[in-house]
């Protein structure tokens, strides 16, 4: 990241303003978490928990490419605690649609991440 495109909130701002914002761009009855990622300044960790039966955690790993864009990794997927095959049909369209959402909330908040 060059300094023009650095983030201009530090992480815990950063982490506060996800923890505010995610919940409304994803689905009503989900829930999300957002914590700072501790390896990564410009990085937090992201777990949505999908309601219903289904029973399923989404643990995803958002980076700052720069004050504009974010870059959404999958790290892991549970259902009722334990790992599950992340190439499912059902699984790869709820990964589609919660990286979907996690990319409205980066542009939700473009106004804090790039003045």
């Amino acid at each position: 990241m060059s300094k023009y495109d650095e983030l201009a909130i530090d992480q815990q701002q950063l982490t506060e303003a996800w923890q505010r914002t995610l919940p409304t761009t994803i689905n009503e009855a989900d829930r999300a978490e957002v914590h700072a990622d501790e390896a990564d300044p410009a990085a937090l960790r992201v777990t949505i928990h999908a309601a219903g039966h289904q029973m399923y955690d989404f643990d995803f790993k958002v980076a700052y490419v720069d004050g504009r864009e974010v870059q959404t990794t999958l790290i892991d997927v549970e259902k009722d605690g334990r790992t599950v095959d992340e190439r499912t049909e059902i699984v790869q369209e709820l990964v589609q649609d919660y990286t979907r959402h996690i990319h409205e909330c980066a542009q939700a908040l473009h106004d804090l991440t790039h003045p």
